[in-house]
């Protein structure tokens, strides 16, 4: 595999989905909902899905915003 094309996943399959799911207005907030025992928001939750699984969790995450609309 070139750099190049190495950048072009790395961007397309962690960077893009993390930025999409950082900036859009339907993840959630970052602090918890009250009463929740959790410590942190729905957002923070799919960023680390996101991180984590990647494309896969991007998938998850676009799943999961058309079932709650």
């Amino acid at each position: 595999m070139s750099p190049a094309l190495a950048w072009i996943v790395l961007l397309l399959g962690w960077v893009a989905p993390f930025a999409h799911v950082l900036l859009s207005r339907r993840s959630g907030p970052f602090t918890p909902p009250p009463g929740a025992r959790c410590p942190l928001g729905p957002r923070t939750g799919w960023l680390v899905l996101v991180l984590v699984l990647g494309p896969v969790g991007w998938l998850l995450y676009m799943r999961g915003r058309r079932l709650s609309a």
